[in-house]
């Protein structure tokens, strides 16, 4: 018998050749398993890359009470509103600062204009369409208009009678005032604060001149958009006195007018509206607004500024503590003329 018969079939398995072709299709397979790998982790990246940069651009909440919490601590110190509160609210209120109300109108506690609001607007679809919401010159003014929105009004009275802080009494009181509608919201008002640890803010206290970081020193660390006070100077007849463009300015308190604060500063009754490009010398200035207390300058420090919706040629001069007749200069505007949105306006 021909034994070679017998071992053909099996030289398609020991040959060299079908060994090193099973070794190149392997290969092949891989290759091209890695490719299939590859294109599709890109394309998830490609899918998943908008929602990071999002969420990179984002304030944290960790961030939102680094930056904020000196202010709900002096809030607290004058106006007996436990910071706790205050900084869990305007987590939630502002989801950390990050809201359209926050960052177009510093709104950081969803208050709305209410009839007796006379300042800047803002509106937003809420529980109903195009709702009314105050609009702040900064976040200060917000933290501070929060604050006597609770105190001036009798239906939040109860309140302050609680303790500093008993921060889920305060919760509760707010929730059954009705400051929100969300059923739950005292429990999320709690939830907030107890995740934050912001509870141990209700027994600290910020002693000026004594704290290593001051209030003003936190707030001079601010990002480009938040307009808040930038160097504390000195008190002035125990108001404190900032400076921008190398102006000083104070903030106005509520019931001050141009006349009460031109006698408290010692100033001439005429200085105040000049200083300021006020129209009607006799106007009621609204909680934390930016006072000029000596001239502005001719030109601003930035060079330019794109205008948003409600803003005017007037209040456009305080925020860059530039003379309204030089701005108006600077742009070829004539008295009368008003600015429009989306007009890009030269500062210097």
């Amino acid at each position: 018998m021909d034994e070679g018969i017998f071992r053909r079939p099996n030289s398609c398995f020991s040959s060299n050749l079908n060994v090193q072709l099973l070794k190149n299709i392997s290969t092949r397979l891989s290759l091209k398993l890695s490719v299939y790998l590859l294109c599709t982790m890109r394309i998830l990246f490609l899918l998943l890359m908008p929602s990071l940069l999002i969420a990179q651009g984002r304030q944290t909440a960790s961030q939102y009470v680094d930056k904020y919490k000196d202010i709900a601590i002096t809030e607290m110190q004058r106006y007996g509103i436990p910071a706790s509160i205050k900084l869990g609210q305007g987590i939630l209120e502002s989801s950390a600062g990050n809201s359209d109300l926050a960052k177009e109108a510093n709104n950081h506690f969803g208050i709305k204009c209410k009839k007796d609001w006379i300042g800047p607007a803002f509106y937003k679809d809420d529980d109903a369409k195009d709702e009314c919401f105050r609009k702040y010159e900064n976040v200060l003014a917000s933290y501070e208009d929060h604050s006597q929105f609770l105190k001036n009004s009798q239906r939040y009275a109860s309140l302050f009678e609680l303790e500093k802080d008993d921060y889920k009494a305060w919760a509760h009181g707010l929730k059954k005032a009705g400051y929100a509608t969300n059923p739950q919201y005292a429990n999320l008002l709690i939830k907030t604060i107890e995740e934050n640890r912001l509870f141990q803010y209700d027994t600290q206290t910020i002693v000026k001149g004594d704290n290593p970081t001051p209030l003003t020193k936190r707030l001079n660390a601010k990002s480009k958009d938040d307009d808040v006070p930038e160097i504390s100077l000195a008190k002035r007849e125990g108001r404190e006195v900032f400076v921008k463009n190398r102006v000083k300015y104070v903030l106005a308190h509520d019931g001050d007018t141009p006349e009460t604060l031109a006698k408290e500063l010692d100033l001439m009754v005429w200085q105040i509206p000049k200083y300021n490009d006020f129209e009607s010398p006799g106007l009621r200035l609204i909680p934390g607004q930016v006072i000029f207390i000596q001239p502005k300058r001719r030109k601003a420090e930035s060079k330019s500024h794109s205008v948003k919706d409600g803003e005017t040629l007037q209040s456009i001069s305080q925020v860059y503590a530039i003379k309204l007749k030089n701005l108006r200069k600077l742009n070829l505007l004539m008295e009368g003329d008003s600015a429009k949105v989306g007009q890009e306006l030269k500062l210097k």
